[in-house]
């Protein structure tokens, strides 16, 4: 399966929440169990079908993930690189991925997002339209803590409300964003935010006042985690070892998925096994080879 959506992965910011882990690593290196954090976003794009992908980070960062990552093609991707010089708010990600996106619509991931879920596949199919944009909502206990839906009687988006006081619905918008080849000059036109930032919040707007911004809602069978505070960074390593250990299946393997979707074939696969062979990704690796060839 591959699309012609082009993804992003956002991966700067300084992390200073984290701090001290990440005075001296970036958020999206740090481990979430076995692997490291951006594996997770990076598989969500991958399951969506997206095979180009720019990865923005900030400059001295950027050494760190060309190691990690490389330029994809263990993956049977193509992996791009971007600078973000410095941390002017998520929309900021459209005008520096402008070149690379070159007109295509796009799929934008914050690098500290773990999305989970059977039919996780389905759903991102589904917002694969080629007009305007959709975005993802889920049901929280603390909607006041993110940017959140009010829906109108028939369902539909009739504002998206940053950290409200009375959150209109319990349904919060998750860090992934399909948005048409619009996107940069959109971005483009929105002004600074009191707080000195190009918010993801206003770029919404500018479709939604259109009626072309869409919410997927995610039922109860998903999850949804981000890593932004130390709690929530335990919480989601966690989370993964407990499926992980219990279902004997890996959460957030580039390998098994570029595997499952056609995009290497089983020598490399193999060949990813035995570079990993002296621990238990290694011989995860070999068991799924051997149960999907």
């Amino acid at each position: 399966m591959t699309t012609g959506r082009k993804g992003i992965i956002l991966a700067g910011g300084s992390g200073t929440r984290l701090w001290p882990i990440t005075m001296g690593v970036s958020k999206q290196l740090l481990p979430v169990y076995d692997k490291p954090m951006v594996y997770y976003p990076l598989t969500a794009l991958m399951l969506g079908g997206m095979r180009e992908i720019a990865v923005i980070t900030t400059p001295e960062d950027q050494p760190a993930f060309l190691r990690l990552l490389g330029d994809g093609s263990q993956w049977g991707l193509s992996l791009t690189y971007i600078v973000q010089p410095s941390p002017d708010g998520l929309a900021q990600a459209y005008l520096l991925a402008r070149d690379f996106l070159d007109g295509a619509p796009s799929a934008m991931v914050l690098g500290d997002n773990i999305f989970f879920g059977h039919g996780l596949t389905e759903m991102l199919q589904i917002a694969d339209r080629r007009d305007g944009g959709t975005v993802f909502g889920y049901h929280v206990a603390d909607p006041e803590r993110y940017g959140v839906v009010d829906f109108d009687d028939q369902g539909r988006v009739k504002a998206i409300v940053e950290k409200p006081a009375r959150p209109p619905s319990n349904f919060a918008v998750t860090g992934l964003y399909y948005l048409d080849g619009e996107a940069p000059d959109r971005a483009a036109q929105i002004r600074p935010s009191p707080r000195g930032e190009l918010e993801i919040v206003d770029l919404l707007e500018t479709y939604r006042a259109e009626g072309r911004l869409q919410v997927e809602r995610m039922g109860r069978g998903y999850a949804w985690l981000d890593t932004g505070t130390h709690g929530s960074l335990l919480d989601a390593g966690n989370f993964v070892r407990t499926l992980e250990e219990r279902q004997g299946l890996q959460i957030g393997s580039p390998d098994e998925i570029a595997f499952q979707n056609g995009w290497i074939t089983a020598e490399a696969l193999a060949a990813r096994a035995a570079k990993f062979g002296k621990n238990g990704y290694g011989a995860y690796l070999k068991s799924r080879l051997k149960e999907m060839s």
